[in-house]
């Protein structure tokens, strides 16, 4: 039988979904797992190099076809902590935003919030490589995943992206979820949301095996990250999805 190719994040914030994955010899033998950043794992579902991947949900408008295939997704209701604009002065005085070249939604949500939240005209810049070293003066920068965890204790302004949404709109946000290009079959996307669930089930036991030092792994599995996919997060997400649109 061919394998379903499945690509996921390589960051913290998926570990409770991959944990029941991992562990299950039944769902293992069926899939090829690869693991990458975000807009890395975006461009291989787009370009078919995978079937089903937990992507950057900014990437809906640009396939052919897409089907929601977890009801688990990375999401938040509130503040997510590691989806920050991080700077070294007040929200008003910043000019320039980079933005993180991992990340597809966190980009296209710091840019709604620009213009239809603090209502700021700022230059925005892509970047690659470590660019974190030049959040300085007038210049701000988006970091996402593990990386923005760590930036938490250095900046001294820090915009969480999920608190701002919820702030300016009353509903949470949905940063990737499971998508796929084609429709699957049914036992297997069963089986698939069955394992995602074993990790949000076994939270203490997905934080024995993760080691993070600058960030209380159970505050962000239990109150930053929020992993069920229910109306509420699909109403948030499609709204971000018409925003988007009339950028």
């Amino acid at each position: 039988m061919k394998k379903i190719k499945v690509g996921a994040v390589s960051y913290l914030n998926t570990k409770p979904l991959l944990y029941g994955i991992e562990r299950s010899a039944r769902l293992m033998e069926q899939i090829e797992l690869v693991t990458d950043y975000p807009s890395k794992i975006a461009g291989q579902l787009l370009k078919d190099e995978i079937d089903v991947g937990l992507v950057p949900v900014a990437v809906i408008p640009q396939m052919k076809e897409h089907y929601i295939v977890s009801d688990y997704c990375i999401g938040s209701d509130g503040n997510v902590a590691s989806v920050c604009l991080f700077s070294e002065v007040e929200i008003n005085k910043i000019e320039k935003v980079l933005l993180d070249y991992q990340s597809k939604t966190s980009v296209a949500l710091c840019k709604i919030l620009m213009k239809n939240h603090w209502k700021k005209n700022v230059l925005f810049e892509d970047t690659k490589g470590n660019f974190a070293k030049d959040i300085k003066e007038n210049t701000a920068a988006v970091l996402i995943g593990d990386r923005a965890l760590k930036q938490r204790t250095t900046s001294k302004y820090i915009y969480d992206l999920g608190g701002e949404w919820k702030t300016m709109t009353g509903l949470p946000f949905v940063f990737a979820a499971w998508i796929s290009n084609k429709k699957l079959p049914e036992d297997f996307i069963k089986l698939f949301n069955k394992k995602n669930a074993e990790g949000i089930d076994n939270i203490n036991e997905v934080i024995s095996e993760n080691n993070c030092d600058v960030y209380d792994l159970h505050t962000y599995y239990t109150h930053n990250i929020s992993y069920t996919l229910n109306l509420e997060k699909l109403k948030g997400m499609s709204l971000f999805l018409e925003l988007v649109q009339k950028l």
